[in-house]
C-alpha cells in the first residue's frame, strides 16, 4: 500500500488577512451563503482598463486591423481556434501574431500594454508571474512570447483586453462581460526545472497552492479519503460548467467539519492571490451567487502521483459554475472557470 507523505503542518496563513480577506464579520459576504441574485457590478475603471483605453487610442488603423475584435467575432479558418476567439483558452497559444517585444509595436505602446499586464495582477505576485514567464520561454524576456488581442470598443460598457501566450490567458474586461468573473476563463501554469518536474516541484511559483490543497487531505477522516480521492483524472481543458446536477467527481464541500471548510476557504484565497483585488472579488461573488463552498466538491487524482509519495499533483475544487483544475504532471497547468450561472459558454482547448 502506498504510504502518505508524513507532513502535520498546516501551510502558513496570515489569520489576520484572512479575516480581512474573507470578510467574516456580520456585513461580510459569506462563501456558503443560499444562492442570490447576481446583480452585475458597475463597469469599473482601475489602472489597467484605463491604459486598455490609452493603448487602443495609440494603435494606428493598420494595427487596430490586426489586433481588435468586434465583441462576439467567431473565427471559421485560419491558424487561429475556431468559435468564439473572445472565450477561447488554451496552454500555450497566441491570440494575434505580433509579440509585444517586438517592432511591431512603438516604445510608448510597449509601455502601456506592461501597465496593462501589471494592472491585471496582485502586486505581491507581480515580480513572480514575470519570473515565470521568462522561465517558460527560455529565458527570454517578458513580452517577447505574449500577443494580445482588444474586443468591443475600450471606454464603452463592453470591452476585452486579453493577453496570451505560453502558461498564460489573462483578461481585462472594466466588468462589461456580464455574469463572470476575470473577464472569462483564464490560465496559469509554470515548468520550473524543465518539462518533467519532479517531486515537490522545486522552483515553482505555483506549487504552494498544491501544497496547501493537499493539507486538506491530510485532515480528512478515512470515509472522507476514499471519498475525495479518485483514480483517473479527466482531461485538463476539460472545465467547461456541469451545472447545479454536474455529479462533481470527489467529496463535497459540504460533507466537510466546520474546521475543514476554515481550511479549504484558505486554500481557495490562496488560489485567487495572484490576481488584482477586484478580480478576487468578482470570483467571490460569482462562487457566493451558485450557493457558496458547499455547492462545491474537492477532489484528488491518484493518476500522475508524482514520485508515488501521496501528496497528490492533480486536483479539482468544481461547483455549477466553477471550476479550478490543477494539474501538476508533468509540469503544472491550472485552468480556471468562474461565473454566477452555469449557462456561461468557453472554448477550451488542451
Amino acid at each position: 500500500m502506498r504510504r502518505e507523505k508524513p507532513r502535520s503542518d498546516r501551510p502558513d496563513v496570515d489569520r489576520r488577512s484572512f479575516i480581512k480577506a474573507v470578510g467574516l464579520g456580520a456585513a461580510a459576504m459569506p462563501l456558503f451563503a443560499e444562492p442570490k441574485i447576481h446583480a452585475a457590478p458597475p463597469t469599473r475603471t482601475s489602472p489597467a482598463e484605463t491604459a486598455v483605453l490609452a493603448l487602443y487610442n495609440a494603435l494606428t488603423e493598420a494595427q487596430k486591423r490586426q489586433l481588435c475584435f468586434a465583441w462576439d467575432h467567431t473565427e471559421t479558418t485560419g491558424n487561429r481556434p475556431r468559435g468564439l476567439l473572445r472565450t477561447h483558452v488554451s496552454n500555450n497559444w497566441q491570440i494575434t501574431e505580433p509579440v509585444v517585444a517586438s517592432d511591431y509595436f512603438t516604445r510608448e505602446q510597449q509601455t502601456i500594454i506592461h501597465d496593462i499586464y501589471r494592472g491585471m495582477l496582485n502586486p505581491d505576485w507581480y515580480g513572480r508571474i514575470t519570473r515565470q514567464l521568462r522561465d517558460d520561454n527560455d529565458g527570454r524576456p517578458w513580452g517577447t512570447a505574449q500577443s494580445i488581442a482588444i474586443f468591443g470598443t475600450p471606454g464603452t460598457d463592453q470591452f476585452e483586453f486579453v493577453m496570451t501566450g505560453r502558461h498564460m490567458t489573462i483578461r481585462c474586461d472594466g466588468n462589461t462581460t456580464p455574469n463572470v468573473a476575470f473577464g472569462g476563463p483564464i490560465f496559469y501554469g509554470h515548468a520550473a526545472s524543465g518539462f518533467n518536474e519532479t517531486t515537490g516541484h522545486p522552483g515553482n511559483i505555483f506549487w504552494d497552492q498544491a501544497r496547501r490543497a493537499n493539507f486538506i487531505y491530510r485532515i480528512l477522516d478515512e470515509p472522507q479519503r476514499r471519498t475525495a480521492l479518485v483514480e483517473r483524472r479527466p482531461p485538463e481543458a476539460a472545465v467547461a460548467f456541469r451545472g447545479a446536477q454536474g455529479g462533481f467527481p470527489g467529496l463535497p464541500v459540504a460533507d466537510m467539519t466546520s474546521d475543514q471548510k476554515d481550511e479549504l476557504r484558505r486554500v481557495l484565497l490562496n488560489l485567487l492571490e495572484p490576481y488584482r483585488q477586484e478580480d478576487r472579488d468578482d470570483a467571490l461573488a460569482c462562487l457566493t451567487a451558485q450557493g457558496g463552498l458547499d455547492r462545491c466538491s474537492l477532489a484528488f487524482y491518484r493518476e500522475g502521483d508524482l514520485g508515488d509519495d501521496g501528496e497528490w499533483d492533480n486536483w479539482r475544487l468544481e461547483g455549477p459554475a466553477f471550476v479550478w483544475h490543477y494539474r501538476g504532471e508533468p509540469h503544472v497547468h491550472v485552468w480556471v472557470n468562474i461565473a454566477d450561472n452555469p449557462s456561461v459558454r468557453l472554448n477550451a482547448r488542451g
